[in-house]
C-alpha cells in the first residue's frame, strides 16, 4: 500500500528530469551555431569602442607621416590661402630694391662705362692670336700683330721641309723688288711645324737670302688660325697666306703658289687705303 502511494511522485519527477536533459541539447546545438571568429573577436575586443577606434587613427597616421607628405600639406595650405597680392609682395620688393649697379659686378660696370663702340667692335673683330708674342728669329725682338696695327702684313704659315713653301717665299722675294722699299708693308714667314725652332729657321732664311720678318709660330697660335681659317692652314704643301690690312681684318688668298704678280695685285688696294 505503501508503494503505490509513492508511485505517482516518482513519475512526476522522472518527466522533470526528461524535460531538463531535452532542453540542453538544443542550448548547446545553439552554441555550436557561432563562428569561431565571432567569439574571437568579442573576446579579444570586449571594450573596444566606434570612438576608441577614431581616436587611434589619428594616432596612426600622425606616426607613419613624412617630411615630404606634411610639406605638401603645409603648401597645399599656403597656396589655398595665398592671394595675388600676398604672392607678388616679395618679388616687388625685389625689384624695388634691385638696380642695375646692384645687378653688375663693380668690373663690369667699369667696363661698359669705359667702353665705346669703336672700342666694342673692334675687340668682336680682333682674333685672339693678334695679341700673342712672337720673336723674330733675326733681331730676337718680340712683338705681336696688334703692334703692327696700321700696316698691311702678308703672312705665310710654312715649314723648312715643305718644297712649296720655298718656292712660295722666291715670289715673295721677287714681290719685294717690286714694291721696293714700303714702310707700311711687311711680311711675315709662321713656321708651324713644333718639330722645327728659332734656331734652324734662322738658318734657313739666311741661306736663302730672305730678309723679312719670320718666327716660329706658338702652339696657341696655329691651334687658332687652323680653327679660324680652316686646317688646310696648317698644311705648308698647299702655301697658305693671308693679308691683315690696315683696320686689322683678315683677307685669304687662293691655296696654291701665287707669282709675285698676283701677291701685288693681291696687296696694293688696301696699301692705297688710307690709315
Amino acid at each position: 500500500m505503501q508503494y503505490r502511494k509513492f508511485v505517482p511522485v516518482f513519475l512526476i519527477l522522472a518527466i522533470t528530469l526528461a524535460a531538463c536533459s531535452q532542453a540542453n541539447p538544443t542550448s548547446e546545438v545553439m552554441r555550436q551555431d557561432i563562428p569561431a571568429e565571432t567569439e574571437m573577436v568579442r573576446d579579444v575586443m570586449p571594450e573596444a569602442t566606434a570612438d576608441s577606434m577614431m581616436e587611434d587613427k589619428p594616432k596612426e597616421m600622425k606616426e607613419t607621416a613624412t617630411p615630404d607628405a606634411m610639406m605638401e600639406d603645409k603648401t597645399a595650405e599656403m597656396m589655398d590661402t595665398a592671394t595675388p597680392d600676398t604672392m607678388m609682395d616679395k618679388p616687388e620688393d625685389m625689384m624695388e630694391t634691385a638696380t642695375p649697379d646692384a645687378m653688375m659686378d663693380d668690373k663690369s660696370k667699369e667696363m661698359m662705362d669705359t667702353a665705346t663702340p669703336e672700342m666694342m667692335d673692334e675687340s668682336l673683330m680682333t682674333p685672339v692670336w693678334f695679341g700673342v708674342t712672337l720673336i723674330d728669329v733675326t733681331t730676337q725682338e718680340s712683338f705681336t700683330i696688334n703692334d703692327l696695327k696700321g700696316k698691311v702684313i702678308l703672312v705665310e704659315t710654312l715649314a723648312q721641309w715643305c718644297p712649296n713653301c720655298l718656292k712660295q717665299q722666291k715670289q715673295v722675294l721677287e714681290l719685294h723688288e717690286l714694291l721696293g722699299e714700303n714702310p707700311d708693308f711687311i711680311s711675315l714667314g709662321l713656321d708651324i711645324d713644333a718639330n722645327e725652332d728659332s734656331a734652324s729657321l734662322k738658318a734657313y732664311i739666311d741661306k736663302n737670302g730672305f730678309t723679312w720678318r719670320y718666327a716660329v709660330s706658338p702652339p696657341e697660335v696655329s691651334r687658332e688660325i687652323g680653327n679660324l681659317y680652316g686646317n688646310q692652314f696648317l698644311n705648308p704643301p698647299s702655301t697658305p697666306m693671308l693679308i691683315i690690312d690696315r683696320q686689322g681684318e683678315v683677307h685669304l688668298l687662293p691655296f696654291g703658289i701665287k707669282s709675285a704678280e698676283d701677291l701685288l695685285e693681291a696687296i696694293e688696294p688696301y696699301l692705297m687705303d688710307a690709315e
